[in-house]
């Protein structure tokens, strides 16, 4: 494990992993009702929000800490750079992959128990992938090309940028074993336009945390991040195809 790095303090960690996803969640629950009436489904509001905070925040917060400390941006600010050989990213990418589905399938119960609980939110506030026929395909289609670049793309990069790279290395001194399960906890919390995906997101990137840490290498985690989030927009794909 990398030591050389300064360890956050537990509140430091906390605040650092939760402040992006509240403001996230506070702009994606204003522009969801915006977005519905103006006739796309409301992923849209999670795409610009992903594209108004979580990229500038994450980013800005990376490159920040880059010009306070004078530290290299790779292997300096973003740790967890060690190379691998390839033939261990065409093995254990893969075995991330697995994992992760069958832990989002096997807890799959737990989000639709933790979503009854919020049935109180108004339909308008609910994520929605478009895929229910009530949206024009013009918009739907601008929708998925956005969804392709900052969600499937440029998000998890900067994600994996700022989580696994910066904060999983300086997790505070004594979690000892609890490392990477505190770490996907706040992770799986952080996202708080779906608080009821808890118990599944906290499990099911567990995979790719213990992969990232254990071999000290970013970008298994971005390939599997960019892979993982890469389903919704395959069926939001087909689904548009299907209009024709």
């Amino acid at each position: 494990m990398d030591t050389r790095v300064e360890k956050h303090s537990p509140l430091k960690s906390v605040v650092l992993h939760l402040l992006p996803g509240i403001l996230t969640g506070a702009v994606y629950f204003a522009l969801a009702p915006v977005v519905r009436r103006g006739g796309y489904p409301t992923v849209m509001a999670i795409i610009l929000a992903g594209i108004f905070v979580i990229i500038p925040f994450e980013l800005g917060l990376l490159f920040y800490q880059r010009k306070k400390t004078g530290e290299r941006f790779f292997n300096g600010i973003v740790r967890y750079t060690k190379a691998l050989p390839f033939w261990q990213y065409l093995i254990i990418i893969p075995g991330i992959l697995v994992l992760s589905a069958a832990m989002f399938k096997i807890l799959e119960f737990s989000s639709v128990y933790l979503e009854s609980l919020f049935g109180w939110l108004p339909s308008d506030l609910l994520l929605n992938m478009g895929l229910d026929g009530e949206y024009e395909k013009g918009k739907l289609l601008l929708t998925y090309i956005l969804f392709l670049i900052f969600i499937v793309f440029i998000g998890p990069v900067t994600e994996e940028f700022y989580f696994r790279g910066y904060l999983l290395p300086r997790m505070p001194v004594g979690l000892k074993g609890w490392t990477e399960i505190s770490h996907s906890f706040l992770f799986a919390l952080y996202h708080t336009w779906t608080p009821w995906m808890l118990a599944v997101r906290t499990f099911g990137i567990l995979p790719l945390v213990y992969a990232v840490r254990r071999k000290e290498n970013i970008w298994l985690g971005i390939v599997a991040h960019c892979l993982l989030n890469s389903m919704d927009f395959i069926i939001g794909a087909s689904f548009l195809l299907k209009l024709g």
